[in-house]
């Protein structure tokens, strides 16, 4: 079966599911970093890279891909969790 693919919403690039981090818009509208891939609401993909949440928050890609606005602190936790997960 083949592995799924999903883009990257700051580089563009596809890569396999795995290789991603998913943010995640939650039901009661908080915005976090799955790492699991298994948290419920709308998802966007990053690879896991700061240059590519930077690029992402510059054209305003994960804003419009989750459907909320993303405060500067969010985005600060974004960058920790995704730090955390290059490792």
């Amino acid at each position: 079966m083949a592995e799924p693919v999903r883009m990257c919403a700051g580089c563009r690039a596809h890569a396999p599911k795995k290789e991603l981090i998913r943010i995640v818009r939650t039901p009661d509208g908080s915005i976090v970093a799955d790492a699991k891939g298994k948290t419920p609401g709308r998802g966007a993909y990053l690879c896991r890279k700061a240059s590519c949440l930077a690029k992402a928050q510059k054209s305003r890609a994960l804003e419009r891909m989750l459907a909320a606005s993303i405060s500067p602190e969010t985005y600060a936790a974004l960058a920790e969790a995704i730090e955390a997960a290059d490792g």
